[in-house]
């Protein structure tokens, strides 16, 4: 027996990303939720079969759903969290999940009094076939010990349409770190098993976008910890020639080993997408990652029901969101030009 779900908000395609992984693991999506006449039309012919609510209070207060995900604006995201939480239900977000840390701390007083789940989608780890089977090949001790992660996380701006207004004004969107950044930091945190983790620098600038004054369109950040350092790069410069939103990398260094993650593309010209190469004492293995299963939607069901953590952890997630509050906290604003 599976769970039934009910999804609130597409203010980015993020949502049907986790809808299609619940689904594809079984659970059943009973309501759909969205002020915009846009959304509902959108997500409606992608999905027939659900119910579209005439409010939020109407997937609220049925009993039935047990999990709500979704991505409203990402400044409403821990207040939508919170009234979850409060009416008995589990929650799943995609990135950021928090714009300030006054939201962190409140929703971590909610969860910790409901005991609901207030959980994070980090795409570019959970939906990517490559990480997941990086992430097995580095917990084997195949490279050694992890020292060392660098992941790039490069974006394209517009795709097709305009981005809504609050996309640009960074009170509502929070900043390029504390936004992009955070799949980067939680991988970082997974492949290095670090639990001390802190900011050692950040910055952030604006390279190409100045039609808009509040937008960052570039950063940086360096990681220090217990066991390892990490450099963090992600930007809105993806070129228009780029057959993908960006070329997403990660490199892995272990003391005996290394990983290469060429996560949407390789610009070598392999066709397709998770690309995955490995280099230790044996020499270099090129591994194919198309019978990969992605097992977070499985193993979240699974949580639901059990009250476990195998798919993510709650620490993960708030640690994760407060690394990414600091860095874009204490980020350096860089200028270019005389």
């Amino acid at each position: 027996m599976s769970i039934t779900f009910a999804a609130i908000g597409a203010a980015h395609g993020h949502v049907y990303g986790q809808v299609n992984a619940l689904l594809h693991a079984g659970a059943h999506l009973k309501w759909f939720y969205d002020p915009a006449a846009e959304a509902r039309a959108a997500f409606a012919e992608h999905y027939p079969q659900v119910a579209h609510a005439r409010t939020v209070d109407e997937i609220l207060n049925d009993a039935d759903v047990q999990l709500i995900v979704g991505t409203v604006p990402h400044d409403e995201r821990a207040a939508l969290g919170i009234r979850v939480m409060q009416h008995g239900k589990d929650y799943l977000c995609a990135k950021p999940a928090f714009t300030t840390r006054d939201q962190l701390d409140a929703v971590r007083v909610v969860q910790a009094e409901t005991q609901r789940f207030y959980r994070i989608f980090f795409g570019e780890r959970i939906a990517n076939a490559a990480t997941v089977k990086a992430l097995e090949i580095a917990a084997s001790g195949r490279i050694g010990t992890v020292v060392q992660t660098t992941g790039f996380g490069p974006h394209r701006l517009f795709q097709g349409k305009p981005r809504p207004d609050w996309t640009f004004d960074r009170q509502r969107y929070g900043g390029i770190l504390n936004d992009l950044a955070s799949h980067q930091i939680d991988q970082f945190i997974l492949f290095t098993g670090s639990t001390q983790v802190e900011i050692a620098s950040a910055h952030v600038a604006q390279a190409r976008f100045h039609q808009f004054p509040a937008f960052e369109d570039m950063g940086e950040v360096l990681l220090h910890s217990e066991r390892a350092t990490g450099y963090i790069r992600v930007d809105w410069l993806t070129p228009a020639g780029m057959p993908t939103w960006g070329d997403v990398r990660l490199f892995v260094t272990g003391t005996h080993g290394m990983i290469e993650l060429r996560k949407n593309i390789d610009l070598a010209g392999r066709a397709g997408a998770n690309h995955l190469l490995v280099v230790d004492a044996a020499g270099v293995e090129r591994i194919a990652c198309d019978d990969v299963e992605l097992p977070f939607a499985r193993q979240l069901i699974a949580d639901i029901q059990a009250r476990t953590e195998s798919a993510i952890t709650q620490v993960h997630c708030f640690t994760v969101s407060e690394l990414a509050l600091r860095a874009q906290a204490q980020a350096q604003f860089v200028t270019f030009g005389g």
